[in-house]
């Protein structure tokens, strides 16, 4: 057997070896909740979840061509008003009901912008209805026994991704009980980062 494989064995097993301590490391830093990776509209690549840890999530599925549209300008007003405090909005585009987001991406993307003036995270479109749902939806909805049944379905998540609270697709951005819930939210110390 050639020296020069033995000597390069050991440094392959040490190399693999400390990826899989980072990668454990990350793993269990992160709350199952939030252990997800989805591809962004902006660019379509998988962001995790797991770096809005520490953060107040508001999770929608959206929908460009929906009765409950408008809603994206009260979302918008609500990441603008408590962003500063901690809270992140993430958009899920879906067609899962209706039929009303038959867009591409770009599409959505442009729509959301133009219309709405959207800056929060949204994410390529994707199914969030039961038996279809992604990985993300499926665990918010086994986490509050609460699935959409609508477009803009709406999940709060606390900052350290461990507890999540339903609210359905009538409840208005600025609806009082789903304000107060928010502010209760964003007081609590949680995990934040």
């Amino acid at each position: 057997m050639d020296a020069n494989v033995l000597q390069r064995a050991p440094m392959g097993w040490l190399i693999l070896l400390f990826f899989l301590m980072v990668s454990n490391v990350h793993a269990a830093g992160c709350p199952p909740l939030l252990d997800a990776a989805l591809p962004t509209l902006s660019d379509d690549k998988p962001e995790s979840i797991c770096q809005y840890r520490g953060k107040v999530l508001l999770v929608v599925n959206t929908a460009s061509e929906c009765g409950y549209t408008p809603q994206y300008e009260g979302l918008e007003k609500l990441y603008r008003r408590f962003k500063g405090r901690g809270l992140v909005v993430l958009g899920f585009p879906s067609n899962d009901f209706g039929g009303q987001e038959p867009g591409s991406n770009k599409e959505i993307a442009k729509f959301c912008v133009a219309n709405y003036g959207v800056s929060f995270p949204m994410f390529t479109k994707t199914s969030v209805a039961k038996g279809s749902a992604n990985a993300f939806y499926e665990k918010l909805a086994q986490a509050t026994g609460s699935r959409p049944g609508w477009n803009f379905h709406k999940y709060l998540v606390d900052r350290g991704g461990s507890k999540a609270v339903a609210f359905d697709t009538r409840v208005e951005p600025s609806a009082p009980k789903f304000l107060k819930e928010i502010e209760r939210l964003l007081s609590e110390k949680g995990d934040a980062k």
